[in-house]
């Protein structure tokens, strides 16, 4: 119909050739997001479209502006709401579920829907999945593919995405994450939160109050001893990026002399480090900002 023609001459618009191998992609693609629409072939259609993000980059346009489909992708989110407690939640549904969040990443990632994805609130609806505490494996590949939405968010170093990301209460939903999820869920919660803190308003908003900042500080030094246990370079990585840039803001960097894990300054446990340069001179950094002699910093650097 009318989308479909209107997709078409966008297509004409931006110069490329009607009628190729382009084209017959294309109307594959509008096919499934209108099958999205459909109860009875939505299930395959999310499937078929997830594994087709990397090779249509503009699929988020599709979604967003083609009738019922965001709406099909929220009914998706929210049917999986009542298996959240108590925790019921099986691997299809899991699965089902993570194809919706990995259309919905698609749409926070393109420059052309990310505004119109946050003007919507969508990222509200995936909050209930951040606050659930099952240990259990459909429940952590939901946690991580919800992070995901959130990282592709603020990769992109707005400052609007900070925020409104700070004005819903997302640094608490990370906390929990970096508390109690897998490996990877950890290091992703914790790339969210080192993202907002590099922001100036993320910044100023977790030195605020000495409640943020200790909620903060606290969540990262627990990590960081679980690490002694579980050594992860990439989790450290994100870690010392954390702390560095809190040692940024003066009152943090006072609290940060009392409160820095013993573990950075120990040369073997931070000797995994070896090979990535940047975060070696992060944590050399780190040491010299909350005045730490600097003959153990330079130590680190080298």
């Amino acid at each position: 119909g009318e989308g479909r023609r209107t997709a078409s001459m966008q297509k004409q618009a931006g110069g490329e050739s009607l009628g190729g191998e382009g084209d017959g992609v294309a109307a594959n693609v509008e096919q499934l997001v209108l099958e999205l629409t459909n109860p009875a072939t939505r299930e395959n259609a999310l499937l078929e479209l997830s594994k087709k993000r990397e090779t249509f980059p503009d699929l988020a346009p599709y979604l967003w502006h083609s009738f019922g489909t965001i709406s099909a992708l929220l009914q998706e989110i929210v049917s999986i709401y009542p298996m959240l407690n108590p925790p019921s939640l099986t691997a299809q549904a899991s699965n089902r579920v993570c194809n919706a969040l990995a259309l919905l990443q698609c749409v926070a990632s393109h420059y052309e829907t990310r505004g119109l994805f946050l003007k919507a609130h969508v990222p509200l609806f995936l909050y209930p999945f951040l606050n659930t505490m099952s240990r259990t494996r459909p429940f952590e590949y939901l946690r991580l593919t919800s992070l995901g939405v959130i990282g592709a968010l603020v990769k992109v170093d707005d400052t609007e995405v900070i925020n409104f990301l700070l004005s819903t209460e997302i640094i608490p939903l990370c906390l929990r994450t970096m508390e109690m999820g897998s490996e990877l869920s950890k290091t992703v919660a914790t790339f969210i939160v080192q993202k907002m803190l590099l922001d100036e308003v993320g910044l100023n908003y977790v030195c605020a109050t000495a409640a943020r900042f200790f909620a903060v500080s606290a969540v990262l030094g627990s990590m960081v001893q679980l690490l002694t246990e579980q050594p992860s370079v990439r989790l450290l990585k994100h870690i010392i990026r954390c702390y560095l840039r809190l040692s940024d803001n003066p009152r943090a960097r006072d609290a940060l002399k009392h409160c820095l894990p013993e573990q950075l300054r120990d040369l073997q446990f931070t000797s995994c480090l070896k090979d990535d340069l940047a975060t070696k001179r992060w944590l050399a950094q780190l040491l010299l900002n909350v005045g730490l002699s600097s003959t153990n910093a330079q130590q680190n650097a080298m």
